[in-house]
């Protein structure tokens, strides 16, 4: 069910999402405000809400709806896998003041409209920054945080294919901290032929804030420069 809420009730909703953004957002996080076109759906399904803003009036009403499903179909499956604490209210905002493809602070992400003005069919971004909520770390190595994003961007993905994302094909110039698509090629070589819940694993100790170098001899008996050699040598996937 979808509900339109009047632009007054604009100051609460977002500024409540802002708020719980905390120190791990940035300042642009709160710069911008209910000037223009803007409109908010709520939509609750089984249990899980997404707060859709809306500063966009060109924005795709088809765009949006695939925005909508994909939150839906992806984020009870990574709560469920990953986090089932992760909280169940979520909020996305469009908005054209933003210059970057999107990013997530706490509950809150934020998209840039003009990055699905040229690609409409990059709807999987939603399911890499939604990850971040599920994630939740409170720190550890940006390069584990992003790999195990785009990790579960290929593993759960709605439309990667029609996105033409894929994992890129090794090269000896990379390396296992290049993160995002890089790492998460490496994770799922990690699965597939050392150990097949070491994501899980991994994900679990960056949450507890409990992640050190050692996790990787601890689960694998060979430290990460050790894994990342074996797999140069033999990187199918």
């Amino acid at each position: 069910m979808t509900n339109t809420f009047t632009k007054k009730m604009l100051f609460g909703i977002v500024l409540a999402a802002v708020s719980i953004a905390g120190a791990n957002a940035q300042n642009s996080w709160k710069e911008y405000d209910t000037n223009g076109f803007t409109k908010i759906d709520s939509i609750t399904k089984n249990g899980y809400t997404l707060i859709f803003v809306n500063k966009d009036e060109q924005f795709s009403d088809e765009v949006k709806k695939k925005m909508i499903d994909a939150y839906f179909k992806v984020y009870p499956k990574q709560a469920k896998e990953y986090n089932p604490k992760t909280i169940k209210k979520v909020t996305f905002l469009i908005d054209s003041t933003y210059d970057g493809v999107a990013a997530t602070a706490d509950g809150l992400t934020r998209y840039n409209p003009q990055w699905f003005h040229k690609y409409p069919q990059d709807i999987d971004v939603v399911t890499h920054e939604v990850m971040h909520i599920t994630q939740s770390y409170p720190g550890g190595p940006g390069w584990v945080t992003e790999g195990i994003a785009d990790y579960v961007r290929y593993t759960m993905g709605v439309a990667n294919k029609e996105a033409g994302w894929t994992l890129p094909a090794f090269s000896a110039s990379q390396h296992y901290d290049n993160s995002y698509r890089i790492t998460a090629r490496f994770f799922v070589w990690l699965t597939k032929n050392v150990r097949p819940t070491i994501v899980k694993e991994l994900d679990k100790s960056m949450r507890a804030g409990t992640y050190t170098d050692d996790i990787w001899k601890k689960l694998t008996g060979k430290n990460v420069d050790e894994l990342w050699a074996m797999y140069a040598t033999k990187p199918a996937i």
